[in-house]
């Protein structure tokens, strides 16, 4: 069995994520968007807005500047030009997936209506008829949003604030409708979901494609793991789609055995690695990105410290007195490493780019990594069209960046 020393892995793991490409010197256009889609497979979506949405900082990581609507168009709207390349289902979380994949999750979409069949009974006790109704005015009416939904349906309610439990009856429905697939996003308003049926928004092609069997869908989602990886254990390939283990042990045997993975050695994992026959290992890895918390590269932080000796934790919910590095930090990496974290807000009121906390990850150079910081700063600020950037003194990283700036 061949060993791969750490710094090749991370490098392996640098490559498959996209990392060992230089950015595109000129127009960023579909092409390119699907080029990150081939290595990543995925762009998870999340409500916080605070520096930029989750969806579309990866492309940037890898890109550089790119008109947002890019994603937008390839999500959300459709044409004969330009048609539909991506859809919304729960992949690693809530995420936009390449719309062809959209079939390897009805094994999904199965376990989501048995989960939630008593919640959705106990609705329909309350309210005979709902879950019909519901699809009957998305039928008619659609994309429309939950409140909208309400409203026609005569039951508009205060917007109540929370989580799934504080949620009306029609957002329970319209939720447990998507998660079984008999609604998808057909659109967004700002963030707002607007639902619509499927057939008019996944090609007639995919919709109707036949049924792909469990094990088999298991298998193909196991190998889109991997080539997002580069070189994993097999805990980090069950994460990348939160497959159920034994399926995903399963699944990872049987892709050794058809060639499609191979054992390796990693010194220093716990477990035994697995890399993808096609990933690449390159000698070097340049260049620079600022990763948001949602990255696909460091999302899973035990395999983001095993690969980076760097041990990252989402502060979001932690209490601000007792946060260490602040509430929605950016690892940055420079030269396939990362080297310094920043709590990052844009600040729209005053056209700002904060930089409210600066970290140095110990033994870097200070000057180089807070030139370089700067810089990528000064790409996003440009990016995110905001005109100002602030190094908050905050970090043992921020007199150097202050004057970098």
């Amino acid at each position: 069995m061949e060993t791969l020393t750490p710094a090749a892995a991370r490098r392996t793991a640098l490559a498959a994520q996209g990392f060992a490409t230089s950015r595109p010197s000129g127009v960023v256009d579909r092409r390119h968007l699907r080029q990150v889609l081939s290595r990543v497979q995925l762009l998870q979506l999340d409500s916080v807005n605070v520096a930029v949405r989750a969806h579309y900082m990866p492309l940037f990581a890898r890109l550089g500047s790119y008109d947002q609507a890019l994603v937008d168009d390839a999500a959300w709207s459709h044409s004969a030009r330009r048609p539909r390349l991506l859809a919304e289902f729960w992949a690693h979380e809530a995420s936009l997936v390449p719309v062809e994949d959209w079939p390897l999750f009805r094994w999904r979409m199965a376990r989501y209506e048995t989960r939630w069949a008593r919640h959705i009974e106990r609705i329909s006790a309350g309210a005979p008829g709902l879950v019909d109704d519901v699809l009957a005015a998305v039928k008619e009416l659609g994309p429309i949003g939950a409140g909208a939904l309400e409203t026609a349906l005569g039951g508009a309610q205060p917007k109540a604030k929370g989580g799934w439990w504080n949620r009306s009856d029609v957002k329970h429905v319209c939720e447990w409708l998507f998660g079984t697939g008999r609604l998808t996003t057909g659109t967004r308003k700002g963030f707002q979901r607007l639902y619509d049926l499927p057939e008019r928004v996944i090609p007639a092609s995919v919709y109707a494609a036949p049924p792909v069997d469990d094990d088999e869908a298991a298998r193909q989602l196991t190998l889109r793991a991997a080539t997002a990886h580069g070189v994993a254990t097999e805990k980090d390939l069950r994460d990348y789609y939160r497959l159920e283990p034994a399926r995903s042990q399963r699944a990872v045997a049987e892709l050794v055995e058809a060639g499609s993975l191979e054992p390796v050695i990693v010194p220093g994992w716990r477990h035994q690695a697995y890399r993808h026959v096609d990933a690449r290992t390159p000698r070097t890895v340049r260049g620079r990105a600022l990763l948001c918390p949602f990255d696909p590269l460091i999302w899973e932080r035990d395999r983001t410290e095993r690969l980076f000796d760097f041990h990252y934790r989402i502060e979001i919910y932690v209490p601000e007195p007792k946060r260490v590095y602040g509430y929605y930090v950016f690892p940055f990496l420079l030269d396939g490493e990362l080297v310094a974290r920043v709590d990052l807000k844009a600040d729209r009121a005053t056209s700002t780019l904060r930089a409210q906390g600066t970290f140095l990850e110990p033994g870097k150079d200070a000057g180089r990594v807070a030139h370089e910081l700067a810089e990528e700063l000064h790409t996003m600020a440009d990016w995110l069209q905001l005109e100002n950037i602030a190094a908050h003194p905050n970090g043992n990283l921020s007199a150097n960046l202050a004057t970098a700036l």
